[in-house]
């Protein structure tokens, strides 16, 4: 929790410094009024076809482990803390269309039980870089719905395995335990009202990433999102 509120505070800093370097810049400004206008881009509801636009994310993401492997088999969810940036690059002139990418620190990993009640936590943390597709569909001139779909990739940047009976902390990331490398499928919704966004993303991992050749262990998560977007 104390990590997810100064992850909020720094994010709302980094917005609000970015916010008002870009205020006169903004494709919402009003030159007559001297003021943000949103209603300034009818149809779109956020986005408008042929423009890119840049967002800061944060939010909790719900995650398991799961592997053939019983020594690394996380299949309970675990909480952690997802934050980014993001660029959307507009694909058409005609349709708001974008494709989406951008870098986010987000934690993965999964936990168990042993069989005396103790338990078991695998934290998996990465750099990750989605890269989707994303369709604004408006639904008035503030308020749009936005589906998504595409991959995401992953490079492991710490975390540890610990073993509560035991009283022992592992590195997640080694020759014995898990790969750097994950990669899989990126899909979610994302909804809109003027600059204010929120989304929910699920992650399928499709990398193997457990070194063993006849095991595999494979990521899933779940995250929601809140941001804004300029």
């Amino acid at each position: 929790m104390k990590k997810f509120i100064l992850a909020a505070l720094a994010i709302m800093t980094i917005g609000c410094t970015a916010q008002a370097q870009a205020y006169k810049n903004s494709r919402y400004y009003n030159q007559r009024t001297g003021h943000l206008d949103y209603s300034r881009r009818p149809g779109t509801g956020l986005y408008q076809s042929g423009e890119n636009y840049y967002g800061l994310r944060i939010g909790p993401s719900f995650s398991t482990v799961s592997s053939d492997d019983k020594t690394l088999d996380g299949g309970n969810a675990q909480t952690g803390l997802n934050v980014g940036a993001v660029v959307g690059i507009a694909l058409s002139d005609r349709a708001p269309v974008f494709f989406e990418t951008g870098l986010y620190y987000t934690e993965k990993g999964g936990k168990k039980k042993l069989d005396d009640g103790k338990k078991m936590t695998y934290d998996l943390n990465y750099l990750e870089v989605p890269l989707t597709v994303k369709y604004a569909y408006p639904i008035d001139d503030h308020f749009s719905i936005q589906p998504f779909a595409g991959g995401y990739l992953a490079c492991g940047v710490g975390g540890k395995i610990k073993n509560y009976r035991e009283r022992e902390a592992d590195p997640s990331f080694s020759s014995d335990r898990f790969k750097h490398f994950d990669g899989g499928l990126r899909l979610g919704c994302g909804v809109a009202y003027d600059m204010f966004y929120a989304d929910l993303t699920y992650d399928v991992g499709l990398a193997n990433i457990c070194h063993d050749e006849f095991d595999t262990s494979h990521n899933g998560c779940l995250t929601l999102n809140f941001g804004v977007n300029f």
